[in-house]
């Protein structure tokens, strides 16, 4: 979900509520308990290979510029699996963010993923709203409980402020990461601004049964909501790009899928939202990267997004599932080729499955499908990798790239 090219080749250097946090949690450094030793994040990792940083930017940025170089390649949307590859916890993914970031960058390279480094979790700017998170071991962030129960409650929400927005907790934490990456990571500085899950964030504010109650009993009070979320996600994406020019927007369909929402209800509830999210923060200054995630089943959903979406020419579109089963590449890119560059899923079930041929298999199947696509293909997993994904089922993935991961037709 970390998808840019522009940024890859054009990186510039740049010199609460919530629960959880404890006085082992430094900024930018980590203390060693009993030694009085306290080091700097960067200071833990042996310096970048810039000869790989380069060659994979240039290889990430082949669907963009239509140069190929060498394969397909592989995204596994990496997460805090890249902590506990590194010695740390889950945990310290979250509340040690430059620690996290730093490991995602060491991980890609050891992966031969993408040269971009990213750290989200799926509920940005609801602290500025009014709900309460709180850390977890083996979790991100989570609500410690919705702050609205009756419908009425809602007209009181107000959208949070740029200004509000920069005095919250989730853009400082946001700005402190990349001001980080500038410093020590430049090289992999892609500066992402998240709308994520417009519909399921909201309905945290409120509790996840409400709201899917409310879309059939109070469908314009679920509308009212939805808009007071992506409105201040828009002006986290435009504090973003204030601070640090062209930011890329990652936006995601997860609650609206099909095992939850018919299709004109994911049209109404999520891909309009996901338009209107995109659009003012263009205009706002944001984009034009995009990474559009489709999390779950959107067996048939799918086919509402096209036709609403907003398109810039760097765009990744990434479906996860059909029904049970990951989405087939092929239909990704017979609907969504002409448009973006496709992504293509392999299960984050078979990634915790000390099998590695299946992943290498249903890696294979999926790139035999979707290579072809005219905007280009990435080979993805499902969802988050799997914080205890198997290395060896990692290098399947990678190896059926090098495999099968070529462009044009065999």
């Amino acid at each position: 979900m970390q998808l840019i090219a522009f940024r890859v080749f054009n990186h510039r250097h740049y010199g609460t509520k919530l629960r959880g946090n404890n006085d082992k949690d430094y900024i930018g450094s980590l203390k060693f308990e009993n030694t009085g030793i306290t080091m700097g994040y960067e200071e833990l990792f042996p310096p970048a290979n810039m000869a790989w940083s380069g060659h994979a930017a240039k290889r990430f940025g082949s669907p963009f510029v239509d140069v190929f170089t060498d394969r397909i390649d592989v995204d596994p949307i990496i997460l805090s699996h890249a902590a506990v590859a590194t010695g740390y916890t889950i945990r310290d993914f979250y509340e040690k963010p430059e620690l996290g970031i730093h490991c995602v960058s060491y991980i890609s390279e050891m992966y031969d993923l993408l040269p971009v480094t990213h750290w989200f979790f799926s509920l940005p700017w609801v602290t500025e709203l009014g709900l309460t998170l709180e850390y977890k071991e083996t979790l991100p962030p989570i609500s410690t409980g919705p702050i609205i129960s009756e419908p009425e409650e809602v007209d009181k929400l107000e959208v949070a402020s740029m200004s509000d927005l920069r005095k919250g907790w989730t853009y400082p934490m946001y700005k402190r990461i990349y001001d980080y990456v500038g410093a020590n990571l430049a090289q992999t500085l892609v500066p992402i601004s998240y709308g994520f899950d417009l519909v399921g964030a909201p309905g945290e504010l409120c509790g996840v049964e409400n709201l899917i109650m409310w879309t059939f009993t109070d469908p314009d009070v679920v509308d009212k909501l939805i808009d007071v979320y992506v409105d201040t996600s828009v002006n986290g994406a435009k504090c973003m790009a204030e601070d640090f020019g062209f930011a890329m927007l990652i936006v995601g369909s997860v609650l609206a899928n099909n095992d939850i929402f018919d299709d004109a209800s994911v049209e109404k509830f999520s891909a309009k939202k996901m338009r209107d999210y995109v659009n003012k923060s263009f205009r706002g200054g944001a984009g034009p990267q995009l990474f559009y995630h489709f999390c779950g089943n959107h067996e048939t959903s799918y086919k509402v997004f096209k036709d609403n979406l907003v398109w810039s020419p760097l765009t990744v579109t990434h479906i996860g599932y059909s029904g049970q089963n990951v989405f087939p590449s092929d239909v990704l890119r017979q609907e969504f080729e002409n448009v973006t560059t496709c992504m293509g899923s392999v299960d984050t079930k078979l990634m915790i499955n000390p099998n590695p041929v299946k992943v290498y298999e249903q890696s294979k199947e999926q790139l035999l499908k979707g290579r072809d696509s005219k905007k280009g293909y990435i080979l993805g997993s499902s969802c988050e990798c799997p914080p205890y994904t198997i290395p060896g089922c990692m290098h399947a993935m990678v190896k059926a790239a090098q495999d099968y991961g070529t462009y044009g037709t065999w």
